[in-house]
Formats: C-alpha cells, sequence, structure tokens
C-alpha cells in the first residue's frame, strides 16, 4: 500500500524518514495514534475468548519497570547519602 498507510514494522529502512515527515505530530494526531495503538493491543490480548493471562501480565509488568525507572535515582541518591 502507499506508504503513510503502511505500519512501522512493514516500511523498510531507506523509507523510514519519508514515512516519518509523513506522520501527524499534532496534539490530535498523536492522541488518534495512542488511541490506535491502545485498541490494537486491547483486541489481541484482553479481549479475546481464549486468552490466558498474558495481556494483563504484560501491563503489570510493564508499570512496575515504568515505576522502578521513575524512583530508581531516587533510591540511588538516598544510598549515596547514607553511606557516603
Amino acid at each position: 500500500g502507499p506508504l503513510p498507510e503502511r505500519p512501522l514494522m512493514e516500511v523498510r529502512l531507506g523509507e523510514l524518514h519519508t514515512w516519518i515527515s509523513t506522520c501527524d505530530f499534532s496534539p490530535q494526531g498523536l492522541l488518534g495514534t495512542v488511541q490506535k495503538a491502545w485498541n490494537s493491543y486491547y483486541a489481541k490480548y484482553i479481549n479475546v475468548r481464549k486468552g490466558g493471562p498474558a495481556g494483563i501480565s504484560m501491563l503489570l509488568t510493564g508499570y512496575c519497570l515504568l515505576s522502578y525507572s521513575w524512583n530508581y535515582q531516587h533510591l540511588k541518591r538516598y544510598r549515596w547519602r547514607k553511606y557516603h
């Protein structure tokens, strides 16, 4: 299909710059992209008939990793003051 309609995984490396320049980076365009990604994720991993715990566990793992990365600098500074 046309380059702007292709998903990122189908774009060749040489076409990446052109593909990025066709993306809509306005707040409305970014919100639409996030909604499309969430709907795709929800349909594939959460809203399935014979689904397992994969979808929910991926969300929880992502949250744990994000939370750890937010708090890591705080913990690192605390240890530095405590021992040195």
